[in-house]
C-alpha cells in the first residue's frame, strides 16, 4: 500500500561560515592593515581587561628576547636583595655581626653582601645575624631566595627546551615565468642546524571585494606544486601556479594593492631534536611582491663529491626577467 500521509520538507541548511581563517567579521569589514607581519605576529590588540587577567608572567618570559629575560632576572636578583638589605638594616645598628677583621663595608653595604650570601646560600660566614629580629628575616630570605632560584632555573630550562621553527622567508615573492604561464614563489630556508622534518605549506590569498560600501574580506586558498617536502636540509621554492583557476588569474599589482591584498603563509614542521610540531608563519603584501623576476642561484658551485652548500644572503637575491609573458 502505498504511503501518502505528508513528510516533513527538510530544514533548509545552515548559511554557509565565512572563511575568516579566525580573524572575525570586524577583521573581515573594516581593518585595511595587514593581518600578519613578517614576523608572523597579529596586528591585535587586547583593552578593556583588568591588569591581573591579561598577564601572563610565564608566558611573557618565556617568548621575550633573550636579552630582556637577562635584564628582567638581573633586576629581580638586585631588587630582591635591596629590600632585605632594608629590612636587615631596619632590625638595628647591631642586627650583622663580623666575625672577621677587615671586612671594609659597613652599614647598608654590610646588609646588602649579606643578603647576597643568604640569597644565593654561599654563607662565606664572616657575617652573622645577631637577635630575632634578623634571624627571622634570614628565614624568609632563605625560602625567598629558593623559590627564585627554582624559578629562574625552570624558565631557562624551558626557553632552550622550547621548540622553534627558524625558518627564513625570502624578503620577496615573486611573479614569474613558468612554464606557459607565470607563478607566486617565495623562497624558505632552515636557519638552524638541526633537520624539520614532515614540512607542510598552507598558502591563502585575502583581499578586499565587493562595492566599495560593502567590501568583504575574502580568502582563497592557493594550489601549490608540491604543499609538503619530507625532508628540508636545505632551501625549499615553494610555487602556486596562476592558471585560470588560480584567485590570482587576471590580477595585476595595482589591483591586488588596491583591494588590499595579502599573501598569508602558515608552516608546520616536525622537529627533529624534540620530536614535536613547530610551526612559522608570514604574509607578503602587494608591495612585497616582485612581478616579472626570477630568484636567483642559491646553490655554490662544488666538486661531485664536495657536499651541497647554499649561500643564505642569496636566498632573497631577484633578477629581472626580459621579455617575460
Amino acid at each position: 500500500m502505498q504511503d501518502t500521509a505528508p513528510r516533513p520538507s527538510p530544514s533548509p541548511s545552515p548559511p554557509e561560515e565565512p572563511q575568516d581563517l579566525g580573524f572575525g567579521a570586524v577583521v573581515s569589514r573594516r581593518s585595511r592593515l595587514r593581518l600578519l607581519n613578517r614576523d608572523g605576529t597579529f596586528n591585535v590588540e587586547r583593552r578593556g581587561l583588568k591588569l591581573w587577567d591579561s598577564l601572563s608572567l610565564y608566558h611573557a618570559l618565556l617568548t621575550t628576547s633573550w636579552t630582556a629575560f637577562l635584564a628582567g632576572v638581573s633586576f629581580s636578583y638586585v631588587a630582591l636583595n635591596l629590600v632585605f638589605a632594608a629590612a636587615f638594616s631596619a632590625c638595628g645598628e647591631g642586627s650583622l655581626a663580623a666575625t672577621a677583621p677587615g671586612i671594609g663595608v659597613g652599614g647598608f653595604l654590610r646588609s646588602f653582601f649579606f643578603s647576597v650570601e643568604t640569597f644565593s646560600t654561599i654563607g662565606y660566614g664572616h657575617v652573622v645575624p645577631v637577635g630575632l629580629a634578623a634571624n627571622v628575616v634570614v628565614a624568609v630570605e632563605a625560602l625567598v631566595g629558593l623559590l627564585w632560584l627554582a624559578l629562574a632555573t625552570g624558565l631557562v630550562f624551558a626557553r632552550f627546551s622550547r621548540p622553534q621553527a627558524k625558518v627564513v622567508f625570502s624578503d620577496v615573492a615573486i611573479v614569474a615565468p613558468h612554464g606557459e604561464g607565470k607563478a607566486l614563489m617565495f623562497r624558505i630556508a632552515n636557519a638552524r642546524s638541526t633537520q624539520l622534518l614532515e614540512v607542510k605549506a598552507q598558502v591563502l590569498f585575502s583581499r578586499f571585494e565587493g562595492p566599495e560600501e560593502e567590501r568583504v574580506r575574502r580568502y582563497s586558498a592557493l594550489s601549490l606544486e608540491r604543499s609538503g617536502v619530507v625532508f628540508f636540509p636545505l632551501s625549499w621554492t615553494i610555487v602556486h601556479a596562476i592558471d585560470e583557476k588560480s584567485p590570482l588569474a587576471g590580477l595585476t599589482a595595482q589591483e591586488i594593492e588596491r583591494d588590499h591584498g595579502e599573501i598569508l603563509v602558515l608552516l608546520s614542521a616536525v622537529d627533529e631534536a624534540s620530536t614535536q610540531t613547530v610551526h612559522a608563519r608570514t604574509s607578503y603584501r602587494a608591495d612585497e611582491i616582485a612581478w616579472n623576476a626570477r630568484f636567483e642561484n642559491v646553490f655554490l658551485p662544488s666538486e661531485p663529491d664536495a657536499p651541497l652548500t647554499i649561500d643564505m644572503e642569496k636566498l632573497h637575491m631577484i633578477q629581472a626577467v626580459k621579455d617575460a609573458p
